[in-house]
């Protein structure tokens, strides 16, 4: 780039000290000196240091020229003689002293504390991106590190939805499956029914209140190796008791209670009878013989089928089969009107709570109801198992699946075979039954099963592409777990 022209300066006024003033006009005017090949780079570092290295290299004359030029410049300043040109110049040099491997060594101090400063503070030197360069890496490595935490987090949160029960179980996290002894408080009352084991005495005893899981009674009789029988009836026991003080409760005799019966949830009038007989001591025939008229208790019906209401019932030792039987039936209006059932309509909802009761799970109840709404709505048929088995006669059996011989045969109760509602009530609902056959959930759903026996859960579909999908897990689920009534 061709050097600008200074404009002249108008030269200073001599005074007294004309020995200083001829030593100044005999200096030499500044320049630039270029540096030697073999001429050491100053090294970068602090102002300090950079202003003394610089001070090192020059010469006492250059540094006498120096002092001058700064005198000058201090005059020419004082005399408002610097124009553009002369900015421009200075900028110039900025530029050039941007590059240390550039910058030339010149012989005027102020020039040199100009590179110094331009150095610091000028963000066009080389400084400037290497420090947005280690600021860029440093936010990438931080980017990276929060992606592999994040990750961690991740991965650590699907493991523990996935298995967090199992690793609970494992390492002996969480809740212990058994109440603490000495907490037991309250009344429940169980019944046991004739032929019952260790596993439905089990779930008997969870959903009463008495144990914690549904599970830990059975599993205590399988730890201790514990062999018992155990006697249909009601028992009187406390709400949360350890499984230990379940199983001494059961076997002493004075928990019994005496002219009580309980009537289970989904049972029939084929399973209901004989543990009445069991319990109370009324003859079979007897209870056969009280149950053939319905209209004898106002039902207009072929069958009592659905109308023993399942609980526990205490009687006068001189009660009489027929005594016991209109007990039962009118508890089961109760629960009709409570509900608010209207009359005459009485039977229909309770075939609708019947199969709810027999297909699904409590927590399930309004949805089953809904499956079974849309289906009457589509006019498709209701395809339910249990409708299936209860008129084939092994709705008993204690499996799920149908037989093909149960689905194919021509019986009013085969919702396979016949469109609607069955012919009647299957089993005997509970309140809440009923009140889900009244009011179903809302949802598009025509299809469920039930994808585990031991925890009840069932899955919801409204496709059949969807609801194949769900029957192979369960098919899938019974492969491993062969013996849970698949």
């Amino acid at each position: 780039m061709p050097e600008r022209e200074s404009p002249e300066r108008e030269s200073p006024e001599r005074g007294s000290n004309s020995l200083s003033d001829d030593l100044f006009s005999k200096l030499p005017a500044p320049g630039h000196q270029v540096p030697a090949a073999d001429q050491p780079l100053p090294a970068p570092g602090s102002r300090r240091a950079l202003r003394e290295a610089a001070q090192s290299e020059t010469t006492p004359s250059e540094r006498v020229r120096s002092a001058a030029t700064d005198h000058e410049v201090a005059q020419s300043n004082e005399a408002a003689a610097s124009t553009a040109d002369d900015a421009a110049e200075n900028e110039s040099l900025f530029d050039t002293a941007a590059d240390p491997a550039t910058r030339p060594v010149t012989t005027s101090a102020a020039a040199s504390l100009d590179d110094l400063f331009a150095a610091e503070h000028d963000d066009s030197n080389g400084s400037a991106p290497r420090r947005k360069k280690r600021r860029t890496g440093c936010l990438v490595a931080l980017i990276i590190v929060l992606a592999l935490i994040g990750g961690a987090v991740a991965g650590g949160a699907w493991a523990w939805n996935t298995y967090g029960d199992k690793i609970s179980e494992v390492m002996g996290w969480g809740e212990p499956d058994d109440y603490e002894a000495g907490i037991a408080s309250g009344e429940a009352l169980v019944t046991i029914q004739d032929g019952d084991t260790g596993s439905p005495v089990s779930t008997a005893l969870y959903e009463a209140g008495v144990t914690k899981t549904e599970s830990v009674f059975y599993d205590y009789l399988v730890k201790e190796n514990v062999a018992v029988t155990f006697y249909p009836g009601v028992y009187k026991l406390q709400q949360k008791m350890t499984a230990e003080a379940a199983l001494a409760a059961l076997q002493d005799e004075a928990n019994k209670l005496e002219n009580s019966v309980g009537i289970a949830e989904g049972s029939t009038l084929e399973s209901s009878l004989p543990v009445i007989t069991e319990s109370i001591g009324i003859p079979l025939e007897d209870l056969q013989a009280a149950v053939a008229d319905p209209s004898a208790y106002g039902v207009a019906s072929e069958s009592l089928e659905g109308w023993l209401f399942p609980a526990v019932y205490t009687f006068d030792p001189e009660a009489t089969a027929t005594q016991v039987i209109q007990r039962m039936v009118d508890r089961t209006r109760e629960s009709l009107t409570a509900a608010g059932v209207p009359a005459g309509d009485e039977q229909r909802v309770l075939t609708i709570a019947s199969i709810i009761q027999r297909e699904g799970r409590t927590d399930d109840f309004a949805k089953v109801s809904r499956v079974i709404q849309n289906r009457l709505d589509d006019g498709m048929k209701l395809q339910m198992d249990s409708t299936a088995q209860y008129g084939y006669g092994e709705l008993h059996e204690g499996v799920v699946s149908t037989s093909s011989e149960a689905q194919n045969n021509d019986n009013p109760w085969n919702t396979y075979v016949y469109e609607g509602l069955p012919a009647g009530p299957i089993a005997n609902p509970n309140d809440a039954a009923i009140k889900a056959a009244l009011n179903p959930a809302d949802g598009p759903w025509l299809y469920f099963v039930t994808i585990n026996l031991q925890t009840g859960e069932t899955v919801f579909t409204s496709t059949y592409e969807e609801h194949q999908a769900a029957i192979e897990t369960w098919q899938a689920w019974c492969r491993a777990n062969p013996d849970q009534g698949c």
